[in-house]
């Protein structure tokens, strides 16, 4: 087996038991402004990390920059289209309605089905015999962009995942753009959803969400990347869910941030007002230490006041307690940008 280089992640944060540390928790973090200077980091962040949901923006950007107009796409459409949604009624309602204006339908979406996320979000049970469809999965509003985009293109709307086909050629082009890293050196994979999806740098992720906040047009994609930023900024709720970590944060952003989750610990985010980008991997993939790591960044940026803090109190653990109620512990972030 050929030697693999790993990533060299640094500590971010530890949980103590009795004051002293249990599990150790390694990740990067970068901050990046618009025009790609890393501001701040910690661990590694030129090493090639899956970006999974984290890179919803980019992939609907085409779509949004060539056919919006023509779909009469709404500021809550296009959150959707960039959502890991909670497969909530509102999420499920405007997927089936988006399909319909192509005549299409969720028999038409390659995403799969699990149980919603709102279940676990909220501690929430289905009820007895509850069936769900591919519109519930988190990803159905980029599978449902993905086919607005091949009807846009005359493209079939079957295989819209290959590699080959237009809308996934189109959608690598996008990320390159906005990311710097060649459509050559991109890392390929596949995500939990069964779409290609692509390892970058944690540089080059941060440096794709700070131009997101830029004011004038793009050269290529117009004033996309600004409304879909804004979109996802404004409805928050359908890019994510109760419960759910990028409503948080969004929510404590009062409307200056952008932020977008990616499965097994990726977070990505970006302030219009300063134009700088943050994007953070945990290497276990567990959202609780990448949290305590990413709220504790931003607190150290400036960026939280009392408001925005009292929105972020959810995503931090309580105090670990044991079966008999008694206090043995606590998560606390341990990076220093």
């Amino acid at each position: 087996m050929p030697s693999i280089s790993l990533p060299t992640h640094a500590p971010i944060t530890v949980a103590f038991r009795g004051g002293h540390p249990e599990n150790i928790h390694h990740g990067s973090l970068a901050v990046v402004n618009t025009q790609g200077e890393l501001l701040a980091s910690v661990g590694d962040v030129h090493a090639a990390l899956f970006t999974r949901s984290a890179l919803k923006p980019f992939q609907a950007m085409p779509l949004i920059a060539h056919a919006a107009d023509h779909f009469h796409l709404d500021d809550a459409d296009v959150a959707l289209l960039c959502a890991s949604h909670s497969g909530e009624p509102m999420h499920v309602e405007r997927a089936a309605s988006l399909l319909a204006r192509i005549g299409a339908s969720e028999a038409d979406l390659a995403c799969g089905t699990h149980v919603p996320f709102f279940y676990g979000a909220t501690g929430a049970t289905p009820a007895p015999g509850m069936r769900f469809s591919r519109l519930h999965h988190n990803c159905s509003g980029k599978h449902t962009g993905m086919l607005l985009l091949a009807d846009a293109l005359g493209a079939p709307l079957s295989d819209y995942l290959d590699l080959s086909h237009p809308v996934q050629r189109e959608i690598a082009q996008s990320i390159a753009h906005f990311t710097g890293v060649p459509t050559t050196d991109l890392v390929l994979g596949t995500d939990g959803c069964s779409a290609p999806n692509y390892a970058l740098p944690l540089q080059a992720l941060a440096h794709g969400f700070a131009r997101l906040t830029l004011a004038g047009p793009d050269p290529v994609y117009g004033l996309a990347p600004q409304r879909i930023a804004r979109a996802m900024s404004r409805y928050p709720e359908l890019v994510s869910g109760q419960g759910r970590n990028d409503l948080a944060l969004m929510r404590a952003g009062r409307g200056d941030w952008v932020s977008k989750v990616g499965a097994d610990g990726v977070q990505a985010l970006a302030s219009f007002s300063r134009g700088i980008g943050i994007a953070a991997k945990v290497s276990d993939g567990q959202l609780a230490p990448l949290m305590v790591a990413f709220v504790s960044a931003l607190e150290q940026l400036g960026w939280l006041d009392d408001q925005s803090r009292a929105a972020l109190a959810s995503l931090i653990p309580p105090p670990l307690k044991n079966a008999a109620g008694i206090e043995v512990g606590e998560m606390r972030a341990v990076l220093e940008l």
